[in-house]
């Protein structure tokens, strides 16, 4: 009786050592909800348990402590997983770490709290971010000028900026919607808080916020930024100084031959772009591929780029998917224009056809940011005023995952970069 008691007892901490993770595949075939597995991941993290991010593997596969909080938590959320043993996990983990493959295990160690730079009212558009981050159930705070301005920007990891104009130029959405109530009331909000915070124009407010940013990314943090907040940030940042906006956004007059005074130095990612003077134009520069591409719906597409997952981690972080092919999309800043990009940034996604950038990313100082382009990974021309998205219809987009990357990625343990 002993011995079969004793017996019992070793096969069941046996089974327990040997169910000791959590996988989650995604891949395009196992995982039935892409998006909301990120969640599961950010949710283990917040409660201490360990993960891994397996880059290159399965589609950018997770190894998570197991528990049943966290088994649940898949079940309530739809979350494809299997609980694996531990010589299981050993093999994964010995096939990754052959230098004949172009894959990592990269530790996850932190949670990383998250701040989305936002209006505060509600505008006649949607945030990819903020809706995929909401689906997804990772938590964020939103923050604005006042925040910014106040350095509450250190409280956070990770920042993203939503659609968003730094120039003073409302967006340059006066050829085609200054009669629009939503527009006028946006304006003098704007200039109401300006001058509560100091400033005699919105464009000035604007570029000490981009500033603050500015130096939140050099002194370690992580910035996001899609659709126009990635151009009108760099073209803030290199015209201070110099007056670009015309009398119907500031009150005055444009300083003459100001595109002579751009200084492309400041900038993040963009040089030697032109600005677009026309005030009734749907554009602030030549970064943006907009009105250039000529591709149709039906072909629209880019290509990330493989990197080495050992010797690139941050990177190849950043393109894990499901496809190497990702649907485009428009926006108002769809594309940058390869001629404009800085050598030392890297592109993750192309359109090579075009020489369109869709996705590039850069250090400055000790931080990082990343820039996207378009406004909506599954609405090819989302426009002012058209209904949100459901990510109930796209869970498995290869679009969104992009942006979930960028959030992930903070939580990864810091190694050095091999050189």
């Amino acid at each position: 009786m002993r011995k079969s008691i004793l017996f019992l007892f070793l096969i069941c901490t046996i089974s327990n050592s040997w169910a000791s993770f959590i996988y989650i595949p995604m891949n395009h075939d196992n995982q039935r909800n892409h998006l909301k597995a990120y969640g599961i991941v950010y949710y283990s993290l917040e409660i201490g348990l360990k993960s891994k991010w397996l880059l290159n593997y399965d589609g950018g596969a997770f190894f998570i402590e197991n528990n049943k909080a966290i088994e649940n938590e898949c079940r309530i959320r739809g979350v494809s997983y299997e609980v694996i043993t531990d010589a299981k996990s050993q093999l994964i983990l010995q096939q990754i770490s052959s230098p004949s493959s172009n894959q990592e295990a990269v530790t996850l160690e932190k949670a990383p709290k998250i701040a989305v730079y936002s209006p505060k009212d509600k505008m006649p558009w949607d945030d990819a971010v903020t809706m995929v981050l909401t689906y997804a159930e990772i938590p964020f705070d939103v923050v604005y000028d006042k925040e910014v301005l106040a350095d509450k920007l250190l409280l956070y990891e990770w920042l993203h900026l939503h659609h968003e104009d730094f120039t003073g130029q409302y967006g340059k959405f006066y050829g085609s919607f200054r009669t629009a109530p939503w527009y006028i009331q946006a304006k003098k909000d704007a200039e109401k808080l300006a001058a509560e915070l100091g400033y005699s124009k919105v464009s000035e407010q604007k570029l000490a916020v981009a500033k603050k940013i500015r130096d939140y990314v050099i002194g370690g943090g992580f910035m996001f930024a899609m659709c126009s907040a990635t151009d009108s940030f760099d073209i803030a940042l290199s015209a201070e100084g110099v007056d670009i906006a015309e009398a119907m956004f500031d009150g005055d007059a444009s300083d003459p031959n100001y595109q002579s005074k751009i200084n492309y130095n400041k900038t993040f990612a963009f040089t030697d772009f032109d600005l677009v003077r026309r005030p009734t134009t749907y554009e602030f520069s030549s970064i943006d591929m907009t009105r250039k591409r000529r591709i149709p719906k039906t072909s629209d597409y880019f290509s990330l780029i493989e990197f080495s997952a050992k010797w690139d981690p941050v990177p190849t972080m950043l393109t894990q998917n499901h496809t190497i092919l990702v649907k485009g999309f428009m926006g108002q800043t769809t594309s940058f224009d390869r001629t404009t990009i800085k050598s030392n940034v890297l592109v993750l996604g192309e359109n090579k056809v075009n020489r369109e950038a869709r996705y590039i990313h850069g250090t400055k100082g000790k931080g990082m940011f990343t820039f996207y382009g378009g406004h909506d990974p599954e609405d090819y021309t989302h426009r002012v005023g058209d209904p949100k998205t459901e990510l109930d219809l796209h869970p498995t987009s290869p679009g969104y995952r992009l942006i979930l990357n960028n959030v992930l990625f903070p939580a990864a343990k810091k190694k050095k970069q091999k050189t």
